[in-house]
């Protein structure tokens, strides 16, 4: 049986952390690249193996990654958190934390349904580099249709959410979060929904989400901040769900490995999210989709050569 060395878990780990956020897709990523590299590499990183400890080291990974988002933005999710025990408490929803704690918590019950009723089927039916590598190129096409419609006019911006909020001394994120609760409860569902297309290897969640924030109007950064906080409880409760397949006594020889890539998914995440944030303050999906297109256009005539 084939088995996870430190390499190629803190190799992993990396590529998680960065392909998670980054709208590129780190699942259709993490059964591409071992199948374009080949040879001990592909066998030991190829879920669909039976006895492979590599899905289970993946639970780990996702986990780390969402625990840098926890971090990144663990001011938020304290304003979350007591926005949502006030609304339970007193009953109400009335003040923009509280709002902002339903609109996350609303929006993400799609996807968490769809994911208990699909993810499986759909990994095992299209977990291998082929279906991977043309969702990969659909995902690039995406991204440029959510670019190309909201200059055409399809994704205007509505009144109100989309406006910068004109509020000397407001923190940006405070700010942000203010547009994103005039969204409304149903809009930011249908955002949520996007997630759904995660569960296709090949497509990106916060890539997809992204996508469905701006054709609803929302300005790049306030989508990917949207998505960033969107993704964190979902892989957290996925990741939390798998973790015990991790301790199964056939993995017990891949714990060291998964610590260590896990550090790495925790770092890279981390400083991948604070790229973004940033650099989609001024910058557009563009170069993502360009690249997401030939890579998957690319693996898909390679491994089928």
């Amino acid at each position: 049986m084939s088995t996870l060395t430190y390499p190629e878990a803190i190799g992993v780990g990396l590529l998680q952390g960065v392909t998670e956020l980054f709208p590129v897709s780190s699942l259709g990523h993490s059964i591409l690249l071992p199948a374009v590299i080949g040879g001990k590499i592909q066998q030991d990183l190829d879920m669909t193996a039976d006895g492979s400890s590599y899905l289970a080291a993946l639970v780990a990974l996702h986990l780390a990654t969402a625990l840098a988002l926890v971090v990144f933005f663990w001011r938020d999710w304290v304003r979350v958190v007591t926005g949502l025990f006030g609304s339970i408490r007193h009953r109400r929803v009335q003040t923009r934390d509280e709002k902002l704690a339903w609109l996350l918590i609303i929006s993400t019950i799609p996807v968490g349904v769809a994911g208990l009723v699909l993810e499986k089927a759909l990994r095992h039916a299209l977990g291998k580099p082929v279906p991977a590598a043309v969702f990969l190129a659909l995902n690039g096409l995406v991204l440029l249709g959510a670019e190309r419609l909201k200059r055409g006019g399809s994704g205007r911006r509505r009144a109100g959410h989309a406006a910068p909020v004109d509020e000397p001394g407001l923190d940006p994120a405070v700010a942000s979060d203010v547009r994103l609760t005039r969204l409304g409860y149903g809009r930011g569902a249908w955002i949520g929904a996007a997630q759904i297309l995660a569960l296709f290897p090949g497509i990106s969640r916060s890539g997809v989400t992204m996508s469905a924030g701006i054709l609803r109007g929302l300005h790049h950064e306030d989508a990917a901040r949207f998505s960033f906080l969107l993704a964190t409880p979902v892989i957290l409760a996925a990741s939390v769900l798998k973790v015990p397949e991790l301790f199964k006594p056939e993995n017990s020889g891949v714990l060291g490995p998964v610590a260590a890539g896990s550090l790495a998914a925790f770092v890279a995440g981390y400083v991948s999210v604070r790229f973004l944030t940033r650099y989609f303050e001024t910058r557009s999906l563009t170069p993502f989709a360009v690249y997401c297109f030939l890579a998957g256009v690319g693996s898909a005539v390679y491994l089928s050569l």
